[in-house]
């Protein structure tokens, strides 16, 4: 009697095991899917309310999308020598575009006021450096740090907030930091760059807009002047 109900057991025992991996295999399947989408959201609450705050240094209520990042990155040449400084990288969205072109995590210097994102920053990306201080003093940063010359200077920082002549002197630090084959790489939401080309000694060039991000937006690229006979 008792092997008589063993047997009928084993079956459904077999089946509901096997239910059970299908069930398993499923959940991780939708969990890999499900953690990038709750992950995005989760930088998306963390950046609004961190805009809510301190609206001026934050300057957008969510993260610059892939697109946009992507656009940023490429803008940088992985093959140049030195260091790449990244500018207000808040949850890191442009910081993994730049590591997806090519340039190795511990060539980065991240460099972010907000101490939650600067916390958040040190979690997701261990071997870059990340500082947690002002983006405008850049010069004083990383010539303490004794990395000049900068392959590029990648800024997420919001400059329109900014008064024009804090614009220039940040621009300025940045060109005198790079190989000369460097750039400084920043975007806006504007129609116009955030320093106009006649405002001072530097090639400008614009990339077509970035239509797909929560709002629209356009990457700078600003480098020194070609030299004479160059």
């Amino acid at each position: 009697m008792s092997q008589h109900r063993g047997a009928n057991r084993s079956p459904f025992a077999a089946f509901r095991k096997r239910a059970e991996f299908a069930s398993a295999e499923n959940r991780q399947k939708l969990t890999r899917g499900a953690q990038i989408q709750l992950g995005a959201l989760r930088d998306d609450l963390r950046f609004g309310f961190q805009w809510a705050v301190k609206p001026r240094s934050v300057g957008a209520i969510a993260p610059s999308g892939r697109q946009l990042a992507r656009a940023m990155a490429a803008q940088v040449d992985p093959a140049l020598p030195g260091s790449v400084v990244e500018l207000g990288p808040g949850t890191g969205v442009i910081t993994r575009a730049l590591i997806e072109r090519g340039i190795a995590e511990e060539r980065l210097i991240l460099i972010e006021f907000n101490r939650d994102f600067a916390v958040l920053l040190r979690k997701r990306f261990p071997k870059a450096r990340v500082l947690e201080g002002d983006a405008f003093a850049l010069a004083r940063t990383v010539r303490a740090l004794g990395e000049a010359p900068l392959a590029a200077v990648v800024s997420g920082l919001p400059l329109f907030n900014q008064p024009m002549y804090r614009r220039l002197r940040l621009l300025a630090q940045a060109l005198s930091l790079c190989d000369r084959r460097g750039a400084f790489v920043q975007f806006s939401y504007h129609l116009l760059p955030p320093v106009p080309a006649e405002a001072g000694d530097f090639a400008l060039n614009g990339t077509p807009r970035v239509w797909w991000n929560l709002f629209p937006a356009r990457v700078w690229v600003y480098q020194r002047p070609p030299a004479d006979g160059a």
